[in-house]
């Protein structure tokens, strides 16, 4: 059962799956569309100075509007963007914590 705007759905077992194999995002211009949603996140996260950020900023405008061109090179140019938002934040990430003991 799925429940949307308190209305409670009943799906026989064989749509239910079919619903969700076509909801699954396997193109590459759905995989592009989620690392930017996630690249956004974390430009707007980050514990940057105004101008650091305004330069991500700018930079991830310019990978959006290419990503309209061509999803390639879109894609290798956010990897780039990445690395770089990576080595100039300060924010804390998984593989920077210390273990406990």
């Amino acid at each position: 059962p799925v429940v949307r705007s308190k209305i409670l759905v009943e799906w026989p077992r064989g749509e239910a799956a079919a619903c969700k194999a076509a909801y699954t995002p396997a193109s590459p211009e759905h995989e592009l569309a989620r690392r930017l949603r996630d690249a956004y996140r974390r430009v707007t996260a980050a514990r940057l100075s105004p101008d650091e950020k305004e330069r991500f900023a700018r930079r991830f405008v310019a990978i959006c509007d290419l990503a309209k061109r061509d999803v390639d090179h879109a894609d290798t140019r956010l990897d780039a963007f990445l690395a770089d938002l990576e080595e100039d934040s300060d924010t804390p990430r998984r593989r920077n914590i210390a273990e406990c003991d």
